[in-house]
Formats: C-alpha cells, sequence, structure tokens
C-alpha cells in the first residue's frame, strides 16, 4: 500500500497545486461576480474529488482500507458537479453547501491521517489540511451572511493553506520513493 501511495506521489502534488492556484484566484479576484466564484469553486471541488478518488481507487486496488479515501473522492465529484450544474443557486444555499462539503472533507482528511499515521511520516499535514477544512465549515456555517469578499478571501486562504500541506505531503511521499528505490533494487 505504501509502494502505491508513494508512486502516486504526484497526486497529491497536482492536488495541491490546483488548491493553491484556486486559492490565489479568489483573493485576487473578490469583484467578480458571484456566478464566478460558484463556478471557480465548483470546478476545484470537482478537480479535486476526482484527484482523490483517483488516488483513493489505485490504492484500493492493493489495500482493502481506503474507503476514506474513495468516499472523499466521490463526494467532492457530487458537490462539485452540484455546484456546476445549478451555479445559479441562491448564495446562501451554497454557502451551506460548501460549509457542508469543508466538513465532510475535514473529517475524511483526518481519517485518512490516521489510517496511515503508522505508515507514513509526516501524516500530520493531513490532520492539519482536516482540521482546516473543518474550520472553514464551521465559520461558513456560523456566518453564513458573510459578505461575498469576505467568503471568497476565506476560501482562498484556505485552498492555499490546504494545497501547501498536500504540496508538504506529496514532498514526503516523494522523499520516500528516493529511499525505497535503492532497496528495491537490491531484492
Amino acid at each position: 500500500m505504501l509502494t502505491e501511495m508513494v508512486k502516486n506521489w504526484w497526486l497529491f502534488l497536482l492536488r495541491g497545486a490546483v488548491a493553491i492556484v484556486f486559492g490565489f484566484l479568489a483573493i485576487i479576484w473578490p469583484a467578480q461576480t458571484w456566478l464566478t466564484l460558484v463556478m471557480l469553486l465548483g470546478a476545484f471541488i470537482l478537480l479535486d474529488g476526482i484527484f482523490t478518488l483517483v488516488a483513493g481507487i489505485d490504492i484500493h486496488r492493493h489495500f482493502d482500507g481506503s474507503w476514506p479515501v474513495i468516499l472523499e473522492g466521490a463526494v467532492g465529484i457530487v458537490i462539485g458537479l452540484l455546484t456546476l450544474l445549478w451555479p445559479g443557486v441562491a448564495s446562501q444555499a451554497m454557502v451551506y453547501l460548501v460549509a457542508a462539503w469543508a466538513v465532510i472533507t475535514g473529517i475524511l482528511e483526518i481519517a485518512v491521517a490516521t489510517w496511515i499515521r503508522h505508515i507514513v511520516v509526516g501524516e500530520w499535514s493531513m490532520i492539519v489540511a482536516g482540521i482546516l477544512s473543518i474550520l472553514l465549515g464551521i465559520l461558513l456555517f456560523v456566518y453564513p451572511a458573510a459578505g461575498l469578499v469576505g467568503l471568497l478571501w476565506a476560501i482562498g486562504v484556505y485552498a492555499i493553506l490546504f494545497g501547501i500541506t498536500q504540496v508538504f505531503f506529496a514532498a514526503r511521499l516523494h522523499g520516500l520513493m528516493s529511499v525505497r528505490e535503492p532497496s528495491q533494487a537490491r531484492s
């Protein structure tokens, strides 16, 4: 299972890079319309869900306990698609949809981190990502009437921090690849 995660380190890197780019775009363009936010957010959630689902399915081929990763990806795809299909939904409903996605994703990130804690050093970065997701969700549930700019900045900062944690985790996995390659060559 570790070998498969290490082999697919680039998926975590790609996931982090997409999150960082989305975060910066969300902060740079706060005056854009709500529809732009909805479309950007829907695309981000959908891509994040696809990357996560692909990683989960690949891990599942070699290890049966990958259900949190697969579930997280599936939830992201469904919510991303709903966001893209109904961009005219009232902003209040969208805020709650994003809040639910953030809380669910955070819980599943923490579940994955505890699942791999005995295998991968640096799993704390996934726990931090999960906590950030949960905090964003709670803030959005508590303050749903927050202005678009505030919401956009909160989501942007979250996405950047989440992306950084994923890039760090990818680097840790990639580092394991270079450590494992010489030992595999001797086998």
